[in-house]
């Protein structure tokens, strides 16, 4: 093999590094989840084990564990049994654990055993960014996204979906029982295992639904109208995609608009944005301990009373209403073509008539005012302003909390560019660090235990980045 690199001959004998450490270079990050791990108070944290027992037979310490699952996530390697396989071949997991290998199945009971701990070593690395001042802008974006549970689609059960199954069901036992008619009459052209095998048809299907109508008084059982068979905290969630939907947990995050920093998380279970704002705007309030923080959302976290306990918190949210009816496609004028006068508390119309308050009503907890004009009936634009024969304006009793977020994102027309570019990669990183079946764990406790790994090691790899290996190695030693 001429004018090749060639390696060495296998059975010639070299002279190997004397001591383990010469095998990682100073700048390798494995070095780093060393120094972060060894700067924990794993009893304050609450890890199990952390104090070893009188008697019984030693165990792992849990820094060693915890050392192990870092690592993997770093590395996009999850799987505790594909661990185990690193700890014997991998010579950084070598070095990492001082040549401890410890089975799959002590490495899986660690994660299980210790997720609140695991979920406040996240936080502890979030502190320790925002000592070094990289949450230093106070904007934040937020957004949520859905990801895989351990759960098919086929194993999760609506109303609808539970009666679509029955009924193709009983389609196929009627198809069967019809087929079953026509070889009573004609005996002699159909085999007897065609018989048989129609029979056995039949006997399995009518177990399938036997067993979709106990999954029926589950149902009826179940608070969210929903049963997950594999995982039971997943839920059905709809998609961007049109007709599409996974079946999963909605994760929530709060990224810092500066260094796209991961300031805070969450998982649910709920389908939808609209009650998260609250929650994810003080989470990140309390991790970048900035008073004067801006908040950027998209349209899904608009929620009248979500807004109004941000600015009652101090919080400056910046989130575009939702799109209008179609009345502006259509050529009709729309609620932003009606000025309101605060001090006479009415509106004017596009055809200058004064719309006057005419009652008030109580709607899905908020109390909201009527308006409408009198000339509406004579108004020579009105088909272009209703259909009815008034047009009636609707007030929400706190509107000036909309409005005064509108006049921000007014001033701020780049804010729905910058929330997008700071927060939508993140997804797009994590899920394709994930691969595609996203969570391995079940529940919603180990889901959020497996997430904040995650967050971690995205955080970690944003500190390298920006810091450097030995600034942010200092850093964690101070």
């Amino acid at each position: 093999m001429k004018r090749f690199i060639e390696g060495e001959d296998r059975s010639q004998v070299t002279l190997l590094p004397e001591c383990l450490d010469d095998f990682i270079g100073e700048d390798n990050p494995v070095r780093i989840v060393d120094v972060f791990v060894e700067g924990l108070d794993l009893l304050k944290l609450g890890f199990d084990g952390a104090e070893p027992a009188a008697t019984g037979r030693p165990s792992y310490h849990p820094a060693v564990l915890l050392k192990i699952y870092i690592y993997g996530y770093f590395n996009r390697i999850q799987s505790s049994r594909l661990l185990e396989t690193e700890t014997q071949r991998n010579l950084e997991l070598i070095w990492l654990t001082g040549r401890l290998a410890p089975d799959f199945k002590t490495i899986a009971d660690f994660r299980r055993d210790n997720g609140q701990a695991i979920r406040e070593v996240c936080r502890e690395f979030v502190v320790l960014c925002r000592r070094l001042r990289l949450f230093s802008d106070g904007i934040v974006a937020i957004d949520g996204s859905k990801f895989k549970a351990v759960n098919n689609r086929d194993k999760n059960f609506t109303d609808r979906k539970l009666q679509a199954r029955i009924e193709q069901l009983e389609q196929s036992i009627e198809r069967y029982l019809v087929e079953l008619d026509r070889a009573d009459r004609q005996a002699a052209t159909v085999l007897p295992t065609r018989v048989a095998h129609l029979k056995d048809k039949i006997a399995k299907v009518r177990e399938q639904m036997k067993n979709l109508h106990a999954v029926g008084e589950r149902l009826e059982a179940s608070e969210h109208r929903q049963v997950s068979l594999t995982d039971p905290d997943a839920r059905s969630m709809a998609t961007s995609g049109r007709g599409s939907g996974i079946v999963g947990y909605n994760v929530q995050t709060a990224v810092d608009a500066k260094h796209h920093m991961i300031v805070a998380h969450e998982v649910t279970n709920v389908g939808h944005d609209r009650d998260a704002l609250v929650h994810m705007a003080k989470l990140a309030r309390q991790a970048t301990a900035r008073r004067d923080l801006i908040v950027l959302a998209d349209r899904g976290y608009f929620e009248g009373y979500q807004i109004l306990e941000c600015e009652r918190a101090g919080i400056a949210a910046i989130v575009p209403r939702p799109l209008p009816s179609n009345s502006k496609a259509q050529g009709r004028f729309d609620r932003r073509d009606f000025v309101y006068d605060p001090k006479r508390d009415e509106y004017r119309c596009p055809a200058r008539q004064i719309a006057i308050r005419r009652f008030t009503s109580v709607e899905d907890g908020k109390t909201l005012h009527k308006y409408w004009p009198s000339a509406c009936p004579q108004c020579p634009i009105r088909e272009r302003c209703t259909t009815s024969e008034y047009r009636r304006i609707t007030r929400w009793e706190h509107e000036k909390v909309l409005e005064t977020m509108q006049a921000r994102l007014d001033g701020a027309p780049e804010a729905a560019r910058l929330r997008r570019q700071t927060v939508e990669h993140v997804f797009g990183t994590l899920k394709n660090w994930m691969g595609s079946a996203h969570f391995l764990t079940k529940t919603l406790p180990r889901v959020r235990t497996e997430m904040s790994l995650q967050v971690l090691a995205y955080n970690l790899k944003r500190a390298m980045r920006i810091l450097g290996t030995q600034r942010l190695m200092a850093a964690m030693r101070a």
